[in-house]
């Protein structure tokens, strides 16, 4: 356990003031007698160079230059504009932007570490479990915290909040450093949806490769690498794998963001496994020499935020939730509905879901819904119906714009846009509205009542059926795009095990709240609208015994079903059934 006191303000003042007059000196002395740029500066101005006692901190950022004459200070505000790539699907919301690292702005080989006796470190004692220095580059990242980031670390201080308890208390199984639950305050401010440049996603910011090679899925409808518990368990081994090799948690930390063979290898060239030597070299990018500061000055603010001029910090509250096993192609927008929830909450909890709907490869599959919602959510989630309908928006016509233009612009198609207006030609006069159409799903409860009558959710409204018949050749993909819903939906109506699995003659129900409003082309394709034959009395029970003998197959055909309907109606995973099973049957005429 390392023990430190940290700094007033006043004792960091002044050892940090004399700290920069003594670099300074020298720096501006070997510059002014050495730099060719400023000795061409010189002689062009009449101004003498700055002297030591005339420069402040912030001045000598921007003051001293690294061998290609660029500042340090300069990168870091270059690279803070710069915007993250948004990640394809679910992309994060638009926020700060996490802290790059600064490009190397002083000769490593002068840079000594500063002890705490020369800081004159005379706040209350504070705990730390991960190795602490204070240096030059640490003092930078102080400064950057409170003041040109400080709103930006205040958020990271607020959401902390939520993660912090949890990363600790796996940590603390793991018999590791509490403090490396800092780590992810780095890497993404603890962000989720934090997506980088080189393609780093989640709180932990890990690599695709990496991800998956400590166990997190990572596909097309799942990404592990948001999922903060997860996510933690898999960092927790990684950064145990780096300990177990340098036996050094600045050496595991730097390898966590260089990988372990380039650390290898500096070690190998350098000669030594101190990382403050390490850095000293050009074995390590500059990224990797300021990661560790980075770390150390995240840590020493966030367990001491008041000395720093964080006050008042509003941490959220930490993580909490219970689980439930949820349909496959179930949306997150279903699971607000059921649980009475606000969809933001729901999908906070499950972000490692990318379409935001449960995936198609298992039966199940367990979602994360706010604490005390888990009875309420299994009672009302079948009661859920999902209905596709039409909405419409306005568009002012501008001078010179065609049809084809404004077609183009929202992506439908010019029979669609002339209907809906009440267009016969293509001659559009400019300021007047057009309206555009476009999908929406709605999702409400179903009155009770008509559950106990048999009927499954998407027959409480049966008017708003068409029946499909697939042609040879015809996708899913083309019928989402020629209902123009999305197939998700077209899955979750009909049971559809894998998107790419349907065959011709086979038949899909669409729900379509307005389907007058479809073409007619499609109506055609697809055929009258269907009532759904619900009950017969006297023939089709809700529910049916099974006895010896019987099949799934067999039950189907009596009752006029498919064995996948009598399967997803009874949450079977198979065709298994025994005699004495009771099974409940809501059966469609087709």
């Amino acid at each position: 356990m390392f023990i430190f006191k940290t700094p007033d303000k006043a004792a960091r003042g002044g050892s940090l003031e004399r700290l920069v007059k003594l670099v300074c000196f020298f720096s501006v002395a070997l510059l002014w007698g050495c730099s060719p740029v400023l000795q061409k500066s010189s002689s062009s101005s009449s101004s003498p160079p700055p002297t030591p006692d005339l420069i402040s901190q912030d001045q000598l950022v921007y003051f001293l230059e690294d061998s290609r004459g660029v500042t340090l200070g300069k990168i870091v505000e270059e690279e803070l504009a710069q915007t993250l790539e948004k990640e394809e699907l679910d992309p994060p919301a638009k926020e700060e932007i996490p802290l790059p690292s600064p490009a190397e702005s002083v000769t490593l080989e002068n840079d000594d570490s500063v002890s705490t006796e020369e800081l004159k470190i005379v706040k209350q004692e504070i705990e730390y479990d991960f190795p602490i220095t204070i240096n030059s580059h640490v003092e930078f990242f102080l400064d950057k915290f409170q003041n040109s980031m400080h709103k930006t670390f205040e958020k990271w201080l607020e959401r902390s909040g939520r993660y912090l308890p949890m990363i600790q208390e796996e940590l603390r199984k793991a018999n590791m450093p509490l403090d490396l639950a800092y780590l992810p305050m780095i890497e993404s401010g603890y962000r989720l949806t934090a997506y980088s440049r080189a393609k780093a996603v989640g709180p932990w910011q890990f690599m695709h490769a990496t991800g998956r090679a400590y166990g997190l899925d990572i596909d097309n409808y799942i990404d592990e690498r948001r999922d903060p518990i997860k996510s933690t368990h898999a960092a927790i081994s990684f950064l145990s794998d780096l300990y177990a090799e340098f036996d050094s948690w600045e050496l595991a930390v730097a390898a966590y963001n260089a990988g372990g063979g380039r650390v290898r290898q500096a070690i190998r060239k350098k000669g030594s496994r101190d990382f403050w030597q390490l850095i000293k070299g050009s074995q390590l990018k500059n990224e990797t020499k300021y990661y560790v500061p980075k770390l150390i000055a995240a840590i020493i603010i966030a367990k001491d935020p008041e000395s720093y001029g964080f006050k008042n910090i509003a941490y959220e509250e930490p993580l909490a939730f219970e689980t439930l096993e949820v349909p496959r192609w179930t949306t997150m927008e279903a699971l607000a509905v059921a649980c009475e929830a606000p969809l933001e909450e729901i999908h906070n909890l499950n972000r490692q879901l990318r379409r935001a709907i449960t995936p198609p490869g298992t039966n199940y599959y367990t979602v994360r819904l706010p604490p005390g919602k888990k009875e309420l959510t299994a009672l009302n989630l079948p009661r859920v119906k999902a209905t596709i309908s039409t909405a419409y928006k306005t568009h002012v016509i501008q001078k010179g714009e065609t049809v084809s233009r404004i077609c183009q612009k929202y992506d439908i198609n010019k029979k669609t846009l002339l209907k809906a207006n009440n267009l016969r030609s293509n001659m559009l006069m400019a300021g007047k509205r057009l309206r555009i159409p476009y999908r929406t799903t709605s999702y409400k409860l179903i009155d009770e009542s008509l559950m106990t009558a048999g009927l499954k959710p998407a027959e409480m409204l049966p008017e708003n059926m068409i029946i499909h018949k697939i042609k040879p050749g015809e996708t899913v993909s083309e019928l989402s795009r020629r209902y123009n819903v999305p197939a998700h939906m077209i899955a979750a109506w009909n049971g559809l095990d894998n998107l790419n699995r349907i065959r011709a003659g086979q038949q899909l129900a669409f729900y379509l709240q307005d389907s007058d409003n479809i073409e007619s082309n499609q109506i055609a394709a697809a055929g009258k609208k269907v009532r759904p034959v619900t009950t017969e009395a006297g023939l089709r029970p809700d529910y049916y015994q099974v006895i010896g003998g019987d099949t799934l197959w067999a039950i189907a055909r009596k009752f006029q079903t498919t064995p996948e309907q009598i399967r997803r109606w009874n949450n079977l995973k198979d065709d298994t059934i025994h005699p004495g099973h009771r099974l409940a049957l809501k059966s469609q005429e087709t």
